[in-house]
């Protein structure tokens, strides 16, 4: 089944209302996190989102089916938050405050990432999906934010794409270490002190 691919479209969103398919995805998103993709039963699903395993059948066509879509739902919420953060930071130089805030979101979100990161990774079709239609999408959204910046003087030149994918990269590392996807609590305090050290190391870099 086709989804909507806009950025405005995401698993938040697409399962506001309480239909059976909607019900689905969630018990999906619960149960993918907790006990893996594979280890994870239609029968179980259904049980948990309280519909016949006939009526799953009827929405989807087999359980992979089901983490295509909770997969590519939830990174187009991430592609979402990410543009937010953007276009809300106070000047060029807020990096902490943009890591700040994913990071704190990323621990909300904790079951989202798990598939999203984990699950997804482990099915090649669904990797490359995501690759082309979210994280390409990311890093372009990236490459010119930071090359505006470079015309503006603020960061010195270099290759916009490579800083891209350098942001982007200590981006997922800062939001899927275990101080924010394996431990349920971890304070605030520590999520800050990470957001801004790796800002300052990605801005001023180590040398002293």
């Amino acid at each position: 089944m086709f989804i909507d691919r806009s950025p405005k479209t995401g698993l938040a969103e697409h399962c506001a209302e309480d239909q059976p398919r909607d019900r689905i995805l969630k018990a999906a998103l619960h149960l993918f996190a907790k006990k893996g993709y594979e280890k994870t039963t239609t029968k179980e699903l259904a049980a948990r989102a309280n519909v016949a395993e006939g009526t799953l059948f009827r929405h989807f066509t087999n359980k992979k089916t089901i983490l295509v879509e909770v997969a590519t739902l939830g990174w187009m919420d991430l592609l979402t938050d990410f543009l937010t953060e953007l276009s809300e930071m106070g000047s060029y130089k807020a990096i902490a405050q943009v890591m700040r805030r994913r990071m704190l979101n990323m621990h909300k979100n904790k079951d989202l990432l798990k598939v999203c990161f984990i699950e997804a990774q482990s099915h090649p079709e669904l990797r490359e999906r995501i690759q082309a239609e979210v994280i390409d999408k990311m890093t372009d959204i990236a490459e010119a934010f930071f090359e505006s910046a470079m015309e503006k003087g603020i960061y010195r030149k270099m290759n916009p794409q490579i800083v891209a994918q350098v942001f982007l990269g200590m981006f997922a590392i800062a939001g899927f270490s275990d101080a924010t996807i394996a431990d349920p609590n971890a304070s605030p305090e520590a999520l800050r002190e990470m957001a801004e050290g790796i800002a300052d190391i990605f801005l001023h870099g180590v040398l002293a």
